[in-house]
């Protein structure tokens, strides 16, 4: 059930309400009985609780070098021998 915010219009009380989606707004403040409406808002999110939602379930795994160091295939270094010049 998500929660309603609310605010009376005569004595800027403002209140939550949890309620169905299906239910009327209230119309009347609990405080002074003067007239209220219903707020919009963004709303609190998406929470998942239990295992499995955590991003650390799935997260990859690190690698023991850092980015820098690691040399990409095509960046091998190959040494080729050194040639022996000739003296004639």
């Amino acid at each position: 059930m998500p929660t309603y915010e609310y605010v009376c219009d005569d004595c800027n009380y403002h209140f939550e309400e949890l309620q169905s989606v299906k239910a009327k707004p209230i119309t009347v403040c609990p405080k002074c009985g003067g007239r209220v409406h219903r707020l919009i808002s963004k709303g609190a999110g998406l929470i998942f609780k239990g295992s499995g939602f955590y991003i650390t379930d799935y997260a990859r795994k690190k690698s023991k070098e850092p980015m820098g160091e690691k040399e990409k295939p095509s960046e091998k270094k190959t040494e080729a021998p050194a040639e022996k010049k000739s003296s004639d």
